[in-house]
């Protein structure tokens, strides 16, 4: 990414701040609603009396307030901003206090002689017809519209694209130096009016006069150049008519009520020239207002097209996904936030304040007003999200492993998470003390969250190394120490939280977390050593399988239970202590479901189709026959499956020989022998359904099993191929098996001694279709398709070959037999 293009990114996010911060502050005064309508109800009835009382003499109307000294003081006043609104508080203070007791008042009388009695009808009406409460509905009504449009104009603003952002901004930089021009005017006019003339003194060159550094003229000098530069750059931005005599005297309109002021002119002259001054650059505004308009509206109308046709092509979620990375939603929300806090910052070091400031309780404040409402929490959020992505990073960096997948990344996860706890906790809704104890043990949990992350990205790393049998060390103690570090971090969390806070269900949360990390580690670990022993085995570890089932159904196990015990957990948590935080109880309630959904009963039904699927494979695994040492010999072969060596194995009713612990775990996927797509053991039905129908093959299967040896001598020298070439090997097996059978072996014929001739007049016919079979049972799987293959036959031993295809063409064999 070129300099420019950062640069260009940098100023699009900085023109995206404005907006929300106008956003947060609408938020901060509550939308301009009333926050607090009925104030601590621990205030005794007496005063409230009191206060009734002296209603008529001591409650100052809203127009009383004093507001010379401040020109935007009613405007303050009116959305609770300034000193203003302190007056007005003080002011409506008595009559709150008033309509609050009324409605007390009626809420007695309803309770004690019932909804329809005649009190609690007549303070009904005299509410009705309360001054007070509806000069304050019509106030609370109109502030809420503003804000409202407010709110919507500011998110409108913040969603356009940059062409028209950079117009919006060119168009309010106009208005402001219009309105900056006349506060300038009427400051140099004021400073003017008590002061000699100034044109005498120019005309009699009193330069005494002039030249003084405390004189009028050196006070009016910043004003006449603010006003000259003011006026070229709204000559250079503003979207009206551009007419080339206008342009040239845009400077001298701006400083014209300067320049005449020095004319002997009469005060209500010069009074009005600011405004005179101001006529023109409010008409050029006002056409721009009026060409703009409908040329907004007609953006706002293509931008909901543009939505609506990306909706029907792609989906909303990828409408949302694309605005996201547009406006560059993150970084807008940092450099918000970070504002937001500098801000607070410089405002708490410049306060007066006897006491020195200390570090922790800034710190405290800050963060304390740093999630005061919903934007300011979506900034922190944004902040938090950054630091964990580095935190991911550097352990990645660590682990030497580098993953650039936007959805798995850490900053993610923790972003979602942090949101979703704010809301679900309601921590804007809180004080500022418990709403600092709330943010702290959010960010507990999110930590709990952090090392179930990096526990994700470590254990695939001791997997592969332990699997890939990896003879770097380097890389084994770095995934090694951020195990230690995994299971030091959460001991080292809960010994500090139990020996320095008391139980509370908020503590039992993050201790589930904590252990469950644990477990996960140490189930990692154990795996681990378990790869790392079966690779220094020189022989095939039969149960490795079942050790490893054991260890993982152990840290499933565990997993489950605490997924119930946060479940209980949240379920107290949402009866009993979310009542006063509707919001929060209803994102609770849904991640509850979510929840129990996914962790508790997908996990149970997965869990449990596991140990079904195990439980029947052991079982049809146990009705095959073991091969004798003497089978195996003669057998000398690898197990299809896994191509390893056998010192055990299982026979199939195919006669096929396989490791019982391969064969079961074929048995997870299908019943079907792998080589020949037989069925490999018999069932009731089979075997109730078709006991007279096919007495061939059933006769055929209860006959002891026959090995065809191989013979020694050819095999002396022949090398054993590797199962890369048995795939390429397998028609040339085929056809040598053809051409040794048709040529009548005698090394293959002479151990047949108590097969029917009927085997011998079908020997071609089932060496070709035991080819046929092999190819015709590709399927899509590779695994499957490497499994289907014949065991690799010798170069030399045409009695290998006969019985590797008599082996693959049982099926074939009694087709033709029945055939015949």
């Amino acid at each position: 990414m070129s300099m420019r293009t950062k640069v260009l990114g940098l100023v699009d996010v900085m023109m995206r701040v404005p907006p929300v911060m106008v956003i947060d502050e609408i938020l901060k005064i509550g939308m301009g609603l009333p926050t607090r309508l009925y104030p601590d109800k621990s205030i005794p009835s007496d005063s409230a009396t009191a206060s009734s009382e002296s209603l008529p003499t001591e409650s100052p109307s809203l127009s009383s307030v004093d507001t010379s000294q401040d020109a935007f003081a009613t405007i303050k006043a009116f959305f609770g901003l300034g000193e203003a609104a302190d007056q007005v508080t003080a002011a409506g203070g008595v009559a709150q206090a008033a309509l609050e007791q009324s409605i007390e008042n009626a809420s007695r009388n309803a309770q004690s002689h019932g909804m329809l009695s005649s009190g609690f009808n007549n303070l009904m009406d005299e509410l009705a017809h309360d001054e007070t409460l509806s000069a304050m509905l019509s106030i609370t009504t109109v502030k809420f519209v503003i804000c409202l449009f407010g709110f919507l104009s500011a998110a409108c603003i913040f969603m356009l694209w940059t062409r028209h952002l950079v117009m919006v901004y060119m168009f309010l930089t106009s208005l402001g130096l219009t309105f900056l021009s006349y506060w300038s005017n009427v400051s140099a006019l004021a400073l003017m009016e008590k002061s000699p003339c100034i044109l005498e003194d120019l005309i009699s060159l009193n330069t005494t006069r002039l030249l003084d550094s405390g004189g009028v003229v050196m006070s009016l000098a910043p004003h006449l150049v603010a006003q000259w530069f003011m006026g070229m750059l709204f000559a250079y931005i503003h979207l009206g008519p551009r007419f080339e005599m206008l342009q040239k005297s845009m400077p001298i309109i701006f400083a014209s009520p300067i320049m005449v002021a020095m004319l002997p002119l009469s005060p209500k002259v010069i009074q009005h020239l600011p405004v005179v001054a101001g006529f023109t650059p409010i008409i050029l505004t006002k056409i721009t207002l009026m060409h703009s308009a409908m040329e907004a509206s007609r953006t706002v109308y293509n931008g909901y097209q543009y939505a609506m046709n990306f909706v029907s092509n792609f989906g909303l979620s990828a409408l949302i996904e694309n605005e996201w990375q547009r406006l560059n939603v993150p970084n807008v929300l940092r450099v918000f936030w970070t504002i937001r806090i500098i801000q607070g910052g410089y405002a708490l070091v410049t306060a007066e304040s006897e006491q020195p400031l200390e570090f922790m309780a800034a710190t405290e404040k800050l963060l304390v007003d740093g999630c005061e409402t919903l934007t300011a929490v979506l900034g922190m959020t944004g902040v938090i999200s950054m630091i964990c992505h580095y935190i991911g990073r550097g352990f990645q960096w660590y682990l030497l492993t580098y993953d650039t997948d936007e959805e798995k990344s850490l900053g993610t996860v923790s972003a979602v998470l942090f949101y979703i706890l704010a809301l679900q906790t309601g921590l804007t809704s809180l004080s500022p003390d418990k709403r600092f104890v709330r943010l702290c043990r959010n960010l507990c949990l999110l930590m709990t969250a952090l090392l179930h992350f990096l526990h994700n990205i470590v254990s695939p790393i001791l997997m592969s190394l332990s699997a890939a049998r990896n003879p770097s060390r380097k890389r084994h103690v770095r995934a090694l120490s951020v195990c230690a570090f995994l299971v030091v971090m959460p001991l080292s969390l809960l010994y500090y939280l139990w020996t320095q806070r008391s139980i509370s269900t908020w503590l039992l949360a993050v201790t589930a977390f904590s252990v469950e990390v644990i477990v996960k580690v140490l189930v990692s670990l154990a795996t681990y050593t378990l790869f790392l022993l079966d690779a220094r085995r020189q022989f095939f570890w039969e149960k490795l399988d079942d050790y490893l089932y054991y260890v993982r159904a152990f840290g499933n196990s565990v997993e489950f239970c605490f997924g119930i015990l946060l479940f209980i957990n949240g379920a107290w948590i949402l009866i009993f202590e979310s009542a006063q935080n509707a919001t929060g109880g209803a994102i609770r309630a849904i991640m509850m479901c979510i929840h129990a959904y996914f962790n508790i009963w997908c996990e149970a039904r997965a869990g449990w189709s596991v140990f079904m699927k195990r439980r029947s494979a052991v079982h049809k695994i146990s009705a095959l026959p073991e091969a004798t040492p003497a089978q195996l010999q003669a057998f000398d072969d690898v197990c299809a499956i896994c191509y390893q060596e056998m010192y055990s194995a299982k026979i199939t009713r195919c006669r096929h020989f396989f490791h019982g612990v391969c064969l079961r775990k074929w048995l997870y996927v299908q019943d079907r022998c792998p080589l020949c797509h037989e069925i490999m053991m018999y069932t009731d039905k089979a075997e109730e359904s078709t006991p007279e129908a096919e007495p061939a093959p059933a006769a055929q299967a209860e006959q002891p099993l026959r090995i065809y040896p191989r013979d020694d001598g050819n095999n002396a020298g022949a090398p054993r191929r590797s199962p890369e070439r048995v795939l390429g090997d397998a028609p040339e097996a085929a056809n040598t098996s053809s051409a040794a059978v048709a040529g009548g072996a005698d090394a293959a014929t002479s151990n047949v001694v108590e097969q029917p001739q009927a085997v011998s007049e079908t020997w071609p016919l089932a060496a070709s279709g035991g080819t046929s079979n092999v190819s015709a049972s590709t399927s899509s799987s590779s695994y499957i398709t490497a499994s289907t293959q014949p065991p690799p036959p010798t170069a030399t031993s045409a009695a290998a070959v006969a019985t590797a295809a008599a082996s693959n063409t049982t099926h074939m064999f009694r087709m033709s037999q029945d055939q015949q």
